[in-house]
């Protein structure tokens, strides 16, 4: 079951953290969330798995920047998130998808327990100028069943900035 947006409201400083919250974000059954002002770029043009993978950071202007089709940039919410009871979900906004922009490419499942900022997974279909402070994507909740294990990721859980992918860290205890 998907939480309204007056159960998402209600149960805020419960079983949902939204930092910061306004009101005027929240939907009918789904609170959107905003792109912070910083951008990674892995440095290479062929990534591997088993590697860490170098990343440089772009800051995007107030005017904005415009990002380059068949590239992956990688943002964060503008929020910091703690989802406790609940699993938290992640969509792109259809507006924003509108204009060919997809902002969580395949990581929009999050897990009962997370805590931190959502790193996004932005590409685009043709060249397009954003912002910071845009509302790109939404968050929105599912109810859980049965027993479960919190989320507790060294990988993931309570970072502070973008994350670039940490799958080589996967193959270290192989």
């Amino acid at each position: 079951m998907i939480l309204s947006g007056k159960e998402i409201e209600n149960r805020l400083e419960k079983d949902i953290f939204i930092e910061p919250f306004n009101p005027k974000q929240l939907n009918p059954n789904s609170y959107n969330l905003k792109l912070y002002n910083e951008l990674l770029v892995y440095e290479d043009n062929i990534l591997d798995m088993k590697k860490e993978n170098k990343a440089k950071s772009i800051i995007i202007p107030e005017e904005g920047i415009v990002l380059e089709p068949n590239k992956l940039y990688l943002g964060r919410t503008k929020e910091y998130t703690r989802t406790e009871n609940l699993v938290p979900m992640l969509e792109g906004r259809s507006s924003i998808g509108r204009l060919g922009l997809f902002i969580h490419v395949t990581a929009g499942f999050g897990d009962v327990g997370f805590s931190g900022y959502w790193t996004l997974e932005i590409h685009c279909i043709q060249p397009i100028r954003i912002y910071p402070d845009i509302e790109v994507c939404q968050i929105y909740y599912h109810s859980i069943e049965g027993d479960y294990e919190k989320y507790s990721s060294g990988k993931y859980q309570n970072n502070t900035g973008i994350q670039p992918s940490l799958l080589f860290k996967d193959f270290e205890n192989k």
